[in-house]
């Protein structure tokens, strides 16, 4: 029972199976965490957290107050929240309290909601699978050269003034 020998139990830990889904991680009212939080599930917090968030789901509820980036896939917000939410999809319930930058694909902010940051729609294209990255490389001399390459190294060089 307590050994450090492996033995296999009917459980699926290790093995390649899908898991099914757990109950969320909670964070209560009476709870302050300073630090990150990762998880591959649901995280319901009440209390308080200094630190990142990154889940598949977050769920800030009336009592609780975030200090830190945001990065899910969901994040329904209730509470209050100082930093950077990154979801696919945001909800600003009436008793949100947001300062801090939004980034979304979906976004629904109900009446009495207070946002105080920007907001920008993230696109379905993605920059970087286009390949391209611009670089300034400061010379001798006063001039300085753009160089635009692609993925694969190659690039073409370009002189740009000061």
């Amino acid at each position: 029972m307590f050994s450090k020998t492996n033995r296999k139990t009917g459980g699926n830990a290790g093995s390649g199976t899908p898991r099914k889904p757990s109950v969320p991680s909670i964070i209560s009212a009476d709870l302050r965490i300073v630090g990150d939080l990762n998880s591959a599930g649901e995280i319901h917090v009440d209390g308080c957290v200094d630190g990142d968030i990154k889940s598949k789901t977050l769920m800030v509820g009336e009592s609780a107050v975030i200090k830190g980036e945001i990065i899910a896939d969901t994040v329904s917000v209730h509470g209050t929240i100082n930093g950077q939410i990154n979801a696919q999809t945001v909800n600003l319930a009436k008793t949100a309290h947001v300062a801090g930058d939004i980034l979304y694909r979906n976004l629904s902010i109900e009446a009495g909601a207070f946002l105080e940051g920007h907001c920008k729609r993230m696109d379905d294209k993605k920059e970087v699978a286009e390949g391209r990255i611009n670089m300034v490389v400061k010379e001798s001399g006063d001039q300085a050269a753009v160089i635009q390459s692609k993925a694969g190294g190659e690039g073409k060089k370009a002189a740009a003034g000061s």
